[in-house]
């Protein structure tokens, strides 16, 4: 029999996931371009600044996630995250030429300055995101469901990146992203809500039952990376090594997502444009999850690998804009539905009362392997790109569609794996 979840997990849930996810959204999507159009980064600043997030966020959910088992709390780290978050994304208002230039008046470039300071606030930036959500809101979520609900859950978690870029792209539409100011404005904003959240978060959590892990803290740390561990959970590390094909292949093209829309396409009004494309998607990540939980991994993982293999096909061989929303919507569908079905098969396979132990594997298999190999990738598809000259007589690159074909061979990998991965779990079961 089903569990049902109460209206207040099913708040804090929307919550908590749609504003972490908003806050996720700056970062990964718009952060690239705040660093593109202010300081003039190149494809290889931008891959550097994603790898030194994935790795901040990679030790800090290893490290937070086994804390908050060890304590066996879930919600201080949630809503101390989150207030630490909205604060960090503050500090963004400073990281402005006239600004920096008047703090380091020596440097030699102002640009190299800007890109440096940006991928280090970045860094501390994630430590607070990934402790709020990365670590403690994920093996919260973990905690407060089982394998009845799990998928459905699941589902509005997953669709909540897809309502977060919409909502992000419509407020964005009233800022010059040329101009600093619309900047100082966002980042203003968009801490301000976090922050908010953090303190929304100590009236409305409620703390699942959980016992303190009984191993030293250290050894609550490496847990989920010891042999003895790995083969006592064969199947939930095969399935991480496929989530890892799955999220290299979202990040090769994902960080200049928003430049190529812009700059290749030169779709000055693809919010208009995405905004319906990311409505039917979301609809379809809300529904996706309880398609697993009714029908399992396997049909439900194949439908998303279908959509977003046609995806990819068609933003790489159209430009049109009619071809460009479908396409765009079958990725998205593909990308927020497949992370939807990983995400519930690897909860149901996490042991229980090790959730937070299990985080830092999960990020590693979601973040920080793709978050290095994608974006690298990205660069090096995108290494003989077509330069243009801006009006401070700089360069930038303009991203091709290369990075479609490129997420489209690490798409195929993941089919050819899926099968042999499915079969030796199934043996090991």
């Amino acid at each position: 029999m089903k569990t049902k979840l109460s209206s207040e997990f099913w708040f804090t849930l929307t919550l908590f996931s749609l504003i972490g996810q908003i806050a996720w959204v700056v970062e990964n999507m718009y952060l690239n371009v705040f660093i593109y159009k202010m300081f003039r980064a190149s494809a290889a600043d931008i891959s550097a600044m994603v790898a030194a997030s994935a790795v901040a966020a990679t030790l800090t959910t290893v490290l937070i996630g086994a804390l908050s088992d060890k304590l066996g709390r879930r919600k201080v780290f949630m809503c101390g995250g989150y207030i630490l978050w909205g604060l960090s994304i503050l500090g963004f208002i400073l990281l402005r030429e006239d600004i920096i230039g008047a703090l380091f008046p020596m440097a030699a470039s102002v640009s190299a300055v800007g890109v440096t300071l940006v991928i280090v606030l970045d860094c501390v930036m994630t430590f607070f995101g990934s402790t709020a959500n990365d670590a403690a809101f994920n093996a919260w979520l973990t905690d407060s469901t089982d394998a009845t609900n799990r998928g459905a859950a699941e589902g509005i978690n997953a669709m909540m990146p897809l309502v977060a870029i919409l909502a992000v792209f419509g407020g964005f539409m009233a800022f010059d992203l040329d101009l600093p100011g619309s900047w100082s404005a966002i980042f203003a904003i968009i801490g301000g809500v976090v922050l908010a959240v953090g303190i929304i978060g100590c009236f409305v959590i409620k703390e699942p039952p959980l016992t303190p892990a009984a191993d030293g803290y250290l050894r609550t740390v490496v847990h989920g990376f010891l042999p003895s561990t790995v083969r006592a959970n064969a199947p939930l590390y095969l399935y991480l090594i496929a989530f890892v094909v799955f999220n290299i292949s979202i990040q090769i093209f994902m960080p200049y997502l928003i430049l190529y829309y812009e700059v290749s396409l030169g779709m000055e009004n693809y919010v208009f444009i995405m905004a319906p494309a990311i409505l039917l998607a979301s609809a379809v990540t809300a529904l996706w999850g309880k398609v697993y939980d009714r029908r399992g991994f396997a049909p439900s993982m194949w439908c998303a690998l279908i959509w977003l293999i046609t995806g990819y096909v068609l933003l790489y061989c159209f430009r049109s804009t009619l071809f460009v929303f479908i396409g765009s919507l079958l990725m998205m569908c593909g990308y927020l539905a497949g992370m939807a079905v990983f995400g519930a098969k690897i909860r149901d396979l996490t042991p229980v009362g090790k959730a937070g132990m299990f985080q830092g594997v999960r990020i590693c298999a979601q973040v920080l392997l793709p978050g290095v190999i994608g974006p690298f990738i990205g660069k090096t598809v995108l290494a003989g790109a077509e330069m243009i000259v801006n009006s401070d007589g700089t360069e930038s690159f303009i991203p091709n569609a290369n990075i479609f074909s490129a997420a489209l061979a690490a798409a195929v990998l993941l089919c050819i794996l899926l099968p042999v991965f499915g079969k030796f779990s199934r043996r090991q079961g």
